[in-house]
């Protein structure tokens, strides 16, 4: 298949950025039926590793790759809906936590399963290794280190 011309084909952002918003796409027709969004059930599920006890706000947008005004855009959707509650942290009153509601366990678990069948999907088109492979080097491009060494000019080794 003959690919048009971009200027993904020179730029690795705007490569990820083009593939991101398809991937994005299937996504959210496979997970729409749950009523969910891509980014609403990645958000969700991120916090449902944190079980009751919840996750602190700044550590959840960090591991998201995210500032805390985007994750308060995205959380209120979730909020208003009944989804996800902000707590108070118990040792420190200033700190607010994210943990899913009771509908909120529900609704993520109901979409997991719609999830699971597109990342089956997926890895049936692109190939289950290809995939496991295409995460690990996506992961190290959104770490701490990967930033770190790109600020600087340099590759980090």
């Amino acid at each position: 298949m003959n690919e048009p011309e971009g200027v993904w084909q020179n730029c690795t952002n705007s490569a990820i950025r083009r593939a991101a918003r398809q991937l994005g796409q299937l996504y959210d027709e496979a997970i729409a039926p749950s009523g969910l969004k891509g980014t609403q059930f990645s958000l969700m599920s991120q916090i449902a590793l944190a079980g009751r006890d919840g996750v602190a706000l700044k550590p959840l947008a960090e591991a998201l790759v995210m500032d805390l005004s985007a994750l308060g855009h995205t959380l209120k959707p979730l909020t208003r809906d009944g989804l996800v509650e902000l707590i108070a942290d118990e040792k420190d009153g200033r700190v607010r936590r994210a943990r899913l509601t009771e509908l909120g366990m529900a609704k993520q678990e109901e979409a997991l399963a719609m999830w699971r069948d597109a990342q089956a999907r997926f890895d049936a088109a692109f190939g289950a290794e290809r995939s496991a492979e295409m995460r690990a080097l996506l992961g190290f491009v959104a770490s701490p280190g990967f930033a770190k060494a790109f600020r600087a000019g340099k590759p980090d080794t």
